[in-house]
């Protein structure tokens, strides 16, 4: 049996435990990983990294049957170079792990929310159902678990300290209510 990785976030958990992808994916036996870079800057630039010799010679013929080998490869792939070229992945996923941070220290005490301090970009609280709507025209999100109202709140590498502190303020005003 091989073993996949989704690795939509692993630049993410990396960060957040200070460890390399290796140690995720080649060090621990993992034959595949779809390397994810849209979630970490980069403009639909997705990868399909075989660690596992045994499967590379099918895969030439798998990215172009699946659609996975566009015209103009070079411009997408690019985005990928750029992001392993000084540690740019990273960075980025530094930074998105620490707006979760701020965000978390900037709602964990408001009266009516229950959150637990997140482990990388993802924070997951438990609101007043009454908030959830109204907060959702403030920002994007959905509810993750309709029975308890848990909402799930994804920082990324492009959000800024207003992002949370605009969002914060927001919650703050919504839960006085």
């Amino acid at each position: 049996m091989y073993i996949h990785l989704d690795g939509a976030r692993i630049s993410n958990a990396a960060a957040s435990l200070g460890t390399s992808l290796g140690a995720f994916t080649a060090d621990v036996g993992v034959d595949a990983v779809s390397l994810g870079g849209t979630k970490n800057g980069a403009m639909g630039a997705e990868a399909a990294v075989i660690l596992n010799p045994d499967l590379v010679p099918a895969m030439k013929y798998v990215r172009k049957s699946g659609m996975q080998l566009a015209s103009k490869m070079r411009f997408i792939s690019i985005q990928l170079v750029a992001m392993f070229e000084g540690d740019l992945w990273l960075k980025n996923a530094q930074h998105s792990n620490a707006m979760a941070q701020e965000l978390y220290k900037g709602i964990r005490d408001i009266p009516g929310v229950k959150v637990e301090a997140p482990q990388a970009n993802a924070l997951f609280p438990i609101l007043p159902a009454a908030s959830i709507e109204p907060l959702q025209s403030v920002a994007k999100f959905y509810v993750w678990d309709h029975m308890i109202n848990q909402v799930r709140w994804m920082c990324s590498w492009d959000t800024t300290q207003a992002d949370v502190d605009n969002f914060v303020a927001a919650v703050k005003s919504e839960l006085a209510n």
